[in-house]
């Protein structure tokens, strides 16, 4: 294996100029100033709104800008809730808040074509555009783990699902989706593995002791089939009861996980996210058992919901219709059964010769600190098979830049011995050569899904944050062209929820 040591890297970057303005307050608010800096993070990937919270100028925010380095690190994180709430909310003819909208899981929303390794751990690929801004340019980290395999070769799983059966529950597309989903999937899962059931609304209640499939596969679909919705959503009291059923029901060998299904909005019992958030930790810490949260409903608690996932060790998904339950349930579950990886970071390397500054997109809520990227003692993320996961980086580079521009590093526990592994990938100058217009298809779709996100947060109307700043009305006209081009139903359905956003926004 390729092994490489990161060079710590000294000095300062340029005072923040206009451009850096661009980067973080949209292409009409250039003039406002704000740090360039990939460890600076808003409140939750909000765009602060002109009037609401005060932007500093170019000279206060150089004095309150951290001291500055060319390193970027961050956890691993493959959810995509947030995308698909988002398509969900512009369906019913709203705008999605834009304190729920998170590029990264917009990105990762989507098939990537990075080569695999053979075994665990990742393959890195780096590449890169130039954007229609002097000196700007888009770079794309792409992680890829093994192919899924065969289900057989999985070990096998005991999955206790925490199922929400409140009276929001009733509406069409939430708890009806989710039985049939969950009925589908017993059918798919193995002899081997295991089945608990817990419901939640008022109280929490057991309905199903953590049960072998082999000749049980009937209860499971009676206790699914019994599942009616009552009262009120206490959520504490599901995730208590959920992660009690799962330690009584924990198998030495399997993967231990909660699944809970639910719209994460908390209105009785215990709603402080903290002390929920505390017994999720102290599980995963003894047991290993991890969580994987399913949302529904078109009133849902983002922002809870992604932070159970990250305490308890897994990630998120959103589903509002048959489609998207299949995939989550039927594809993505099976999947996240086995683990390639744990503890996943991954950190970046700008080389100060060639970089003037940069800024990660995304990922607010997974910075890690440079100095952790070695300490496996501080929590990373963890990845199963068939994932990819993409980060991108808005960069400029120096005026005749040429040479070494980056080296993007990941680092990873191996799931059964916990041994650490690091891989890493160069990228050039030379790299840059190609326009983001015609850059591969795949790069395409990724810049396109970030550009729609950003321009969902953004509160200058149609305008993003990002360099290039295509209207919408440019988005939807690329995104029409590469859904024909890629002939993939994903891109399409990212073409219909541009344009559904184009029409809200005129």
């Amino acid at each position: 294996m390729k092994r490489y040591r990161i060079r710590r890297l000294r000095g300062a970057l340029l005072a923040v100029t206009a451009a850096s303005g661009l980067l973080l307050t949209g292409c009409s608010g250039a003039g406002d100033g704000g740090s360039n800096k990939a460890s600076d993070s808003s409140r939750r990937g909000h765009a602060p709104a002109p009037g609401g919270e005060q932007q500093s100028s170019p000279d206060d925010s150089r004095e309150a800008a951290p001291s500055p380095d060319y390193l970027s690190t961050f956890a691993l994180d493959v959810d995509t809730a947030s995308y698909g709430y988002a398509r969900r909310t512009l369906a019913d003819g709203r705008l999605p808040d834009p304190s729920t909208v998170r590029p990264e899981e917009f990105v990762n929303s989507f098939r990537q074509d990075y080569d695999r390794p053979d075994g665990n751990g990742f393959t890195v690929t780096v590449d890169g555009a130039r954007t229609t801004e002097d000196d700007w340019s888009l770079v794309r980290v792409g992680l890829a783990t093994r192919g899924a395999g065969d289900v057989d070769d999985r070990p096998p799983a005991a999955l206790t699902f925490v199922i929400d059966i409140s009276g929001s529950m009733g509406e069409p597309g939430r708890l009806d989706l989710a039985k049939d989903s969950l009925d589908t999937m017993t059918d798919q899962l193995r002899d081997d593995d295991s089945v608990a059931i817990v419901t939640f609304s008022d109280e929490a209640e057991r309905v199903l002791p953590m049960t072998r499939l082999d000749g049980h596969r009937d209860d499971v679909h009676d206790a699914i089939d019994s599942l009616e919705p009552t009262d009120s959503t206490n959520l504490g009291a599901g995730v208590e009861t959920g992660y009690e059923t799962a330690e009584d029901g924990l198998r030495d060998g399997a993967t231990n996980r909660v699944v809970l299904i639910s719209d994460a909005l908390a209105n009785t019992g215990d709603t402080d996210s903290e002390t929920i958030l505390e017994r999720i930790a102290s599980e995963r810490r003894e047991h290993g058992i991890t969580l994987f949260g399913v949302g529904v409903g078109s009133d849902y608690g983002d922002e809870l919901m992604e932070e159970l996932a990250d305490k308890g060790d897994g990630h998120t998904a959103y589903v509002s219709d048959e489609e998207g339950a299949r995939e989550v349930f039927v594809e993505q579950l099976p999947r996240n059964i086995d683990l390639t990886a744990r503890d996943a970071k991954a950190q970046v390397a700008f080389d100060p010769e060639t970089v003037q500054e940069f800024r990660l997109i995304g990922y607010d809520d997974r910075r890690v600190a440079d100095d952790d990227f070695r300490d496996d003692s501080v929590d990373g993320g963890e990845v199963g098979p068939g994932h990819t996961v993409t980060a991108l980086y808005a960069v400029r580079t120096k005026e005749g830049a040429d040479g070494h521009l980056a080296t993007a590093s990941v680092r990873w526990l191996d799931p059964e011995t916990r041994d650490p592994h690091e891989e890493s990938g160069q990228l050039e100058t030379d790299a840059l050569d190609t326009s983001v217009q015609r850059a591969s298809t795949r790069f395409q779709v990724t810049t396109l899904a970030a550009y729609f996100a950003d321009t969902l947060r953004s509160t200058d109307g149609d305008r993003t944050s990002l360099p290039g700043c295509p209207s919408l009305s440019e988005l939807s006209e690329q995104a029409r062209h590469l859904a024909r081009s890629t002939e993939d139903e994903d891109v399409s359905h990212l073409a219909d929820a541009i344009g559904e956003a184009q029409r809200l926004r005129d």
